[in-house]
């Protein structure tokens, strides 16, 4: 059974950073294409970023140059470093594995950047 659970979201100041984890169970990461999504108050999920199974990184315009993506196929274990962050980043946001068409969700971490 696939287990996704994410961490490290929290309130941050304009300008500040976070990082964010996703722990993976059941399956190994290192095969599969994961990614990071959000989901802003009152909006629609979109794509953060994504890292596939040979390691190519793809990430969205409004975080390019920001949002790292990042694993650790030892730990299964994915990482999301979020630099000068905006009021627009505050969000929900997902740990996705794609296995086979199917997609497996964690149940979310919130950040909030505020002043």
């Amino acid at each position: 059974q696939v287990q996704i659970v994410e961490s490290g979201g929290g309130l941050v100041q304009p300008g500040g950073s976070l990082r964010l984890s996703c722990v993976v169970s059941g399956i190994s990461i290192s095969y599969y294409t994961t990614g990071w999504y959000r989901q802003p108050p009152g909006k629609q999920r979109e794509l953060v970023a994504t890292i596939t199974r040979a390691g190519r990184k793809n990430s969205s315009d409004s975080v390019k140059g920001r949002f790292t993506i990042s694993r650790d196929v030892v730990r299964n274990t994915m990482y999301l470093q979020m630099n000068s962050l905006r009021p627009e980043d505050t969000a929900a946001y997902y740990c996705n594995v794609e296995v086979g068409g199917n997609n497996y969700w964690g149940k979310g971490t919130l950040v909030t950047v505020s002043s």
